[in-house]
């Protein structure tokens, strides 16, 4: 083989990850994009089942796109039945009803699964089909559990990349500990209660020099409005500084500059210019 650089460091997770088995693939350009979707997935393991046009084949390495050593450590076998005799649970992904009696789970389980399994030492292999007309219900026979992808009921088509991405990601996600939300706060950090409250006293200290209040049997509920709009959302330290020098701003020339006195937390500077802004 030819034309290759070194490829990403990659090596398998644990020693329990799922085994990626493509079923006859016809194209190795469909096995370098599923070893690169593997790849993005944390997955390692790659076995071939009789690839149509043999194997290795450069073309693979090329759509790899860097997951080389997931091709070079992949191996090839002559059945279904050889590619899964080491393997305690066996997965096989299924488009169309079979008349199959199985478990049939979504990727998102079929992924909790597949990670309870490597937690309790268990090898276990995930099947997919040829580009063509996917698993025959013989492959399938020698799965345990059926895996469907709850996609578009009127165009469910992926080719055997696409399929193994979706699998990889969930696994991905069920192995990671990220948050499903967060905030990217950049230099700052999500404010205190208390420099909210500091921050809306000031503002209705200044709006009372005005005619905002002028309704007073009003004055609470508008306040408590005020106080509802800032805890919608995560409001940051750097962006309530803005917001006090945009107040202080507003009195303009040679008017006196309020604060209010900050309740629990830190006290911000009302007159801090626009500084450290991104």
């Amino acid at each position: 083989m030819t034309g290759r650089d070194g490829g990403a460091p990659l090596a398998p997770l644990g020693p329990h990850d799922p085994v990626v088995i493509l079923v006859r693939p016809q194209l190795a350009e469909n096995i370098g994009a599923a070893a690169r979707a593997m790849a993005n997935g944390g997955l390692f393991h790659l076995r071939l089942v009789a690839p149509r046009d043999g194997w290795p084949q450069e073309r693979a390495w090329r759509l790899g796109s860097g997951a080389h050593r997931i091709l070079e450590e992949a191996t090839v076998f002559n059945t279904v039945e050889e590619a899964t005799q080491d393997l305690q649970r066996v997965f096989a992904t299924c488009p169309r009803p079979r008349h199959i009696i199985k478990p049939v789970l979504t990727a998102r389980a079929a992924a909790v699964e597949l990670g309870t399994l490597a937690q309790r030492g268990l090898r276990s292999g995930i099947l997919f089909g040829p580009e063509r007309a996917g698993l025959d219900s013989e492959d399938m026979a020698r799965a345990d559990t059926l895996v469907r992808y709850p996609l578009n009921p009127a165009f469910m088509s992926l080719n055997l990349a696409q399929a193994v991405m979706v699998m990889a990601y969930e696994w991905w996600m069920a192995q990671e500990n990220q948050p499903e939300r967060d905030l990217q706060t950049h230099e700052t950090r999500v404010a205190t209660k208390g420099e909210v409250n500091n921050f809306i006293a000031h503002l209705v200290q200044d709006l009372e020099g005005t005619r905002f209040f002028r309704n007073v049997q009003k004055k609470p509920g508008m306040t408590r409005n005020l106080r509802h709009l800032f805890a919608r959302g995560e409001i940051t330290e750097q962006e309530l500084r803005t917001l006090h020098g945009i107040v202080s701003a507003l009195k303009g020339p040679g008017q006196q500059i309020s604060c209010a006195q900050p309740g629990p937390g830190t006290p911000l500077d009302p007159g801090t210019p626009l500084d450290n802004e991104s």
